[in-house]
């Protein structure tokens, strides 16, 4: 990587050069000017080299078509939502490589068959109402016809439900990690604030310890999702700007210092259903391919050698110097997993540490009260 952009630098302070030594030249006072007007035959060889990189642009990108056209993330969403999304994505592609074909070939001709040539005068009229309307009206219907598509697409994505009962999931963001807190049996997330986290009683998200609504929440490292349930997560952030993306659920929104932003939808696929899926099996394989080249290093490091697929929460903000590994792993897995899972899992009001010098207070005075308890009763014994 390094020797490439050494390459690449090389290559630009060159072009840099022979740039200035052509200003230079043409700065030249004297030179003849008879040696910077084009002639037929320059203008003849400019006018085929535009017809061959025309040819050439249409090449690259059959070639790339051919060799790269496999997009598996274009038709393996998993979210109810997620068509949708790839067909606002392949809509637009479509549109774009027609315009962009058609524009290119109209350009790269143009220059071809109106190439100078002596003796004859280019045509020119100052204005062409017919032409004009043309190239105003079509950008106008082709662009409010996509926007018009995109905007009842997000709507219906942003629009949720209540009424479908969502389960309320909170996403919490921090320089350079993750943390999911569930809303618990009621469904209804705790009060919570950055000034109310106190890491001395691993209350590390700030939750209100007061709230009833918090005493049965609880917070995980790792995000499962039960398939075909409605999930709204809400999404803080702690320090700077973030963006929760979840690619194969077609999901992102940003994590905003101050303010609780939202996001719903409903996976559709499992965590091993999407693992059998031809494009992911083929995926990994070729991944694991690279790896096993990479054995020695990779073992070095103390990290697995073979990669398994995974759901993944990533951040798509580049919000500090380990931004780049700032994820959380996604497990969609059936309601009966997710219920054995979730049972297994601390609530917030037994997850808290308390304080060991108040422990010892507290317990040094139930001993004590414990102690004048038994003195009483002795006392009406002995009475007695």
């Amino acid at each position: 990587m390094t020797a490439f952009l050494t390459l690449i630098i090389v290559l630009f302070i060159a072009v840099a050069i022979w740039q200035m030594v052509k200003i230079f030249d043409l700065a030249q006072v004297g030179s003849d000017s008879n040696d910077q007007v084009a002639t037929d035959k320059d203008n003849k060889l400019n006018g085929y080299l535009m017809m061959g990189f025309l040819v050439f642009i249409y090449a690259i990108t059959i070639a790339s078509f051919w060799y790269l056209g496999d997009l598996p993330l274009m038709s393996n969403s998993a979210s109810e939502h997620g068509p949708q999304i790839d067909n606002l994505m392949i809509i637009s592609m479509v549109v774009i490589f027609i315009v962009q074909t058609f524009t290119q070939f109209l350009l790269h001709y143009f220059a071809y068959k109106y190439k100078g040539e002596k003796g004859r005068k280019a045509l020119f009229y100052a204005d062409n109402n017919t032409l004009e309307a043309i190239w105003t009206f079509i950008p106008v219907v082709v662009l409010a016809g996509l926007i018009i598509y995109g905007l009842f697409t997000w709507t219906s994505i942003m629009n949720i439900d209540e009424s479908e009962d969502p389960m309320v999931i909170e996403l919490y963001a921090q320089q350079f990690n993750w943390k999911a807190r569930y809303a618990g049996e009621d469904n209804t997330l705790g009060m919570a604030n950055v000034r109310l986290i106190d890491i001395d009683r691993a209350n590390i998200l700030g939750v209100d310890e007061s709230d009833p609504y918090a005493q049965d929440d609880i917070i995980t490292t790792e995000l499962h999702l039960p398939v075909g349930k409605p999930i709204l997560f809400k999404m803080r952030s702690q320090d700077v700007l973030h963006s929760a993306y979840m690619p194969h659920f077609r999901a992102q929104m940003n994590c905003v210092p101050g303010m609780i932003t939202q996001f719903g939808f409903t996976p559709t696929v499992t965590t091993a259903d999407m693992r059998q899926n031809p494009d992911i099996v083929e995926k990994v394989s070729n991944i694991n391919a690279l790896r096993l080249e990479r054995k020695e290093e990779i073992e070095a490091k103390g990290q697995e050698l073979l990669y398994e697929f995974d759901y993944l929460l990533l951040c798509n903000k580049i919000c500090g110097k380990s931004h780049y590994n700032m994820q959380m792993k996604i497990i969609v897995e059936t309601q009966e997993e997710y219920d054995a899972w979730i049972s297994e899992q601390k609530t917030f009001k037994n997850s808290l540490i308390v304080d060991e010098e108040k422990m010892d207070d507290i317990i040094t005075v139930d001993d004590e009260s414990i102690q004048n308890e038994n003195e009483e009763a002795r006392e009406e014994l002995i009475v007695n």
